[in-house]
């Protein structure tokens, strides 16, 4: 078969009509069912010469007075058309085929991308701004435009089930998960010695499955063209790193090497306080930003920075291009609780114990070092809960054996008390600290008296910590929210949970609490956190585990700090699992919950975290953990614990309470003066890193035409919106009832055509919204959703097949919203686009609404706005007769035959129009990515709608 097809013409193959599309290969013909979806996409094997596989170029066929109907339903059609185009035709490809319709400001990282020959990008912005919906943007662009074929999500273990529903449900491509528990299963699907990092084109994978010595070579060898790299930070290349850290970055290290390789780095905290770590990130995008001062650097290298980073608070996004985008009201506040005075006894020797413990011994410096922390470790688990002391103290104590000190820890400065900088591995108690210690046979009496003591606190009455959480959450779950209650140890959260789900019980029987530790798989974390969902009231108590990258809005609105962090990025990125877009509940609340009498948790308040959100309230910005914070806690606490002959306690209402006022302690004012002066010096260097990186230089005017036209063309989420409400009550007969929400519906199921029922949630009723974010307990509607497509196939194929439930191709009607005959004419249209060299093309789709008033040739034309406003509104005043509304039809369709010339002027018109565009948008990328479009001529006719004033003479034309 030696027939050559354009791509974009008509084909009629096996009773269907057929789009031919773009192919590399001459000798393969593809095709996909106009009308259809990218699922139904064919290709024909032209050398075969299948006789009952040749196809004909056609030409769709015009309206007829068989066609003739309710010219209100002329604007369903018009709806079903546009709504069911995944190709676009403006310059930004993607936005077609994707599930949602992203923010204004989340297209600044794809115009960024856009500007690069080769892509290698920071993503930074704030937390819950919306980075994985910035990098799928970019991804599915790439692949839209042919740039890339594959692309993977490199990320930490448990997050890749969430990215894996990310890719499903925003852009509908089905992604494999590559880690220890998957790979053996994907291998034995590959006929052949390929790998799954070859074979398979979309891939999540484990940075810690794949960074191990003995697949990293094979991953750095076969990954797809672009990484995605989420929670990026924990990836750089710290001093002293740990063998985990260290594996992550070399695996980085060795795939940003690779010269052909394009790169995404996602994450909310790049500066860590630690220039080397933010540096090391820096150097992934290019080897020069390793060395780059950012105070002292020029312009020119302000600016080649600023192409490959992006870094925007949420002020910078709420309100960019007159678009406001809905982040919910955060309250945060901070209960105090007072130890019971059983605890507060307790408290007292534990203290005494500490102090004793770390003044016994100052001959080395690394095993004062190892008692500091050990003294530390063992006041944080005793505060923290019962449970962590006795685990502490009692379980792993018991079965103690003798244990050399591992100087070398304390002599690389590493403090495993302190939290680490993202702490997504801390919530296991510390005790290899206590096994590190040589305890003499008295302290180890002493520690098990201690366990003992601990384990008569362990209920409400005694733990006041335990018994004020309770009413915390009591009242928050009467005022509405579902909260989510963070610890630090795996015991301390197991142990909140056995307490609180009796007591919570007693006044919600139905309430959902679930306990989620690293203790659990990733998939029934997910699992469970999904299941939750459902139920009403619902409380989670986790650790730190879920603190980091897991998006929580959609079932959960307040966060309870229930062990305060010692890390500040710590306590923003809790709280950005339930405070970030896409949380439906207007406003969301914080508590730190902290000991009244507890001097370390009034250390890490007042010194740390007040201060912290104090610039957070002033200037919008998250403050990264100061470089040498650490030992300026150190510093702090050993003003406290140092000194046996120091007073600790002070007598207040008559109560023994221990004393944090800083003004006793020299040692301790100047810590906290320095910490102050860190942190605000950290705030500054923020705000100016902020100014650089806010990509402001990309103004809201260079985008807004192309995204404004981009929605005229496909649709906005409004249009949605308008054609299923519509198409539903008025043509198909289903209730849809408009709910007080703005954007939500109540949906009748009982006349829904059966190809339609099946897609939305089982029930009669069946809550719908047109919004994103999605208010709870409704079930999203947007223009990719399977429920709208169909939709559109549905009333399409009845509509041009002439069957069932159809919208009007032809309609004549009279009104008084005219005064002289005026003819609507409904076109798709489809174009090639290419670029310059010819090597690439694709075929867009769009509609075309124009006409005339009078005739043709008295060229008193009607552009698209003027004739959509008037398909809108128009209503008939009067009645006609089948016979007259025939014969004006009849008559037009003659006029059109003459006519197609200035038809074929109409495509090219646009295909100008097109290249403006596309013009408009290459000047924004620096010139390089000029792109030419061809009409593909004959448009296809969908519609005649023909307008009559009163008193126009019946069956002729005017």
């Amino acid at each position: 078969m030696s027939i050559t097809f354009q791509p974009g013409k008509l084909l009629s193959l096996r009773g269907r009509n057929w789009i031919v599309m773009p192919s590399d290969d001459p000798d393969l013909l593809v095709i996909k069912p106009l009308g259809g979806s990218d699922d139904e996409i064919a290709g024909i094997y032209l050398p075969l010469a299948i006789p009952r596989d040749e196809p004909q170029e056609t030409e769709f066929g015009q309206p007829t007075g068989s066609d003739l109907g309710d010219i209100s339903t002329a604007r369903l059609l018009y709806d079903s058309a546009r709504l069911a185009f995944r190709n676009g035709a403006g310059p930004f490809r993607a936005l077609a085929k994707l599930s949602f319709r992203p923010r204004s400001y989340q297209m600044v990282p794809l115009v960024m991308a856009l500007r690069q020959e080769l892509i290698r990008l920071l993503i930074a912005d704030d937390v819950g701004v919306g980075k994985t919906i910035e990098a799928l943007l970019i991804a599915k662009e790439m692949l839209e435009r042919r740039k890339i074929q594959r692309f993977a999500v490199v990320c930490l273990p448990h997050l890749c089930e969430q990215w894996q529903q990310e890719i499903r449900d925003k852009l509908d491509i089905e992604a494999v998960i590559i880690r220890s528990n998957t790979q053996a299963r994907l291998d034995r699907q590959i006929q052949g010695d390929t790998s799954v990092y070859d074979y398979y084109p979309y891939q999540v994978i484990s940075i810690d499955f794949i960074k191990s010595d003995n697949r990293r070579d094979v991953f750095v060898q076969q990954c797809p063209e672009l990484l995605i790299v989420d929670e990026a930070h924990t990836c750089a290349r710290p001093a002293g790193a740990s063998k985990s850290q260290q594996q992550r970055y070399h695996l980085l290290s060795r795939l940003a090497g690779k010269p052909e390789q394009q790169l995404i780095l996602l994450t909310a905290t790049p500066h860590s306080g630690k220039p080397e770590e933010f540096h090391s990130l820096l150097g992934l995008l290019k080897p020069g930003f390793e060395v780059l001062d950012l105070p002292t650097a020029s312009q020119p290298q302000r600016k080649e920075l600023a192409r490959h980073f992006v870094q925007r608070k949420r002020g910078d996004v709420e309100k960019w291009m007159g678009e406001e985008t809905p982040f919910p009201k955060r309250e945060a506040i901070e209960w105090a609780y007072d130890l019971s005075r059983q605890y507060e006894l307790f408290f007292d020797q534990i203290l005494e114990f500490a102090k004793k413990l770390i003044a016994s011994d100052t001959s080395k410096k690394g095993t004062q070092r190892v008692q500091y922390w050990t003294a530390l470790a063992l006041l944080r688990g005793v505060m923290s809960s019962p449970a962590a002391g006795i685990e502490m103290l009692n379980t792993r104590l018991s079965n103690l054996a003798h244990v050399a000190l591992d100087e070398g820890l304390a002599e690389n400065g590493e403090n495993p008390v302190q939290d680490s900088e993202f702490g997504f591995e801390g919530d296991n108690t510390p005790t290899s600290l206590l096994e590190q210690t040589d305890w003499s046979s008295y302290q180890r009496q002493q520690l098990r008296g201690f366990a003992d003591q601990l384990a008569t606190l362990s209920d409400l009455k005694h733990d006041q910590k335990c018994g004020t959480a309770e009413a915390i959450l009591e009242d928050w779950l009467s005022a509405g929210f579902n909260p989510v209650v963070f610890c630090r140890y795996i015991a301390t959260a197991n142990y909140v949970g056995k307490l609180l789900v009796p007591a919570l019980h007693k006044k919600y029987p139905k309430l959902d609490i679930q306990v989620i530790t690293s203790e659990l798989p990733d998939e029934l974390r997910k699992q469970k956190i999904d299941e939750m969902g459902k139920a009403k009231h619902r409380l989670l108590i986790a650790t730190d585990c879920l603190s980091e990258g897991i998006n929580l809005q959609q079932q959960f609105t307040a966060v309870l700090h229930y062990d305060l962090p010692w890390n500040p990025n710590r306590l923003e990125q809790r709280e950005g699992r339930v405070d970030r877009f896409g949380q439906p509940a207007p406003e969301v609340k914080t508590c730190l919950l902290y000991g009244a009498d507890n001097p370390i948790d009034g250390i890490v308040l007042d010194v740390l975290l007040r201060k912290v959100r104090e610039i957070k309230r002033s200037t919008g910005i998250n403050v990264p953990f100061p470089e040498d914070s650490q030992s300026i806690i150190d510093t702090i606490t050993k003003a406290l614990l140092l000194n046996p002959d120091r007073k600790i306690t002070r007598r207040r209402e008559g109560k023994q309470q221990l004393a944090f006022d800083f003004s006793e302690f020299d040692e301790a004012l100047s810590a906290k003066a320095t910490i102050s002066r860190k942190i605000e010096e950290a705030a500054e260097r923020e705000k100016a890193t902020r100014t650089i990186f806010a990509q402001n230089a990309i103004k809201a005017g260079e985008i807004e035409a192309d995204l404004r036209e981009v929605d005229e063309a496909i649709g906005d989420p409004f249009a949605v919106e308008q054609f299923v409400t519509s198409a539903l009550n008025n043509l198909f007969g289903v209730q849809v009832i408009a709910q007080q929400k703005k954007g939500c519906y109540r949906l009748i199921t009982a006349n829904l055509p059966d190809q339609l029922r099946g897609i939305l949630p089982v029930g009669e009723i069946v809550q719908i919204s047109f919004l994103s974010p999605t208010p709870e307990g409704y079930h999203y509607l947007g223009r990719n959703n399977r429920f709208v497509e169909q939709l559109c196939q549905l009333l399409m194929a009845n509509t041009v097949n002439r069957s069932g439930k159809r919208a009007a191709r032809s309609a004549v009607i009279r009104t008084r919203q005219v005064a002289i005959k005026t003819t609507i004419l409904l076109f798709r249209c489809r174009n090639v686009i290419e670029d310059r060299r010819g090597s690439q093309q694709i075929v867009a789709e769009e509609m075309i609404l124009w006409g005339w008033k009078g005739t043709p040739q008295e060229k008193e034309f009607l552009d698209q706005a003027e004739a959509k406003a008037l398909l809108a509104s128009v209503r008939a005043s009067s009645d006609m007769s089948l016979p007259a509304r025939t014969g004006f039809l009849e008559n037009e369709l003659k006029l059109l035959k003459s006519f197609e010339a200035e038809f074929d002027r109409v495509a090219e018109q646009q295909s100008k129009k097109l290249v403006e565009a596309h013009e408009r948008f290459s000047s924004l990328m620096d010139g390089k990515r000029f792109q030419v479009v061809h009409p593909v001529l004959p448009m296809d006719l969908l519609g005649v709608y023909i307008l009559l004033p009163e008193g126009e003479a019946a069956g002729g034309s005017a």
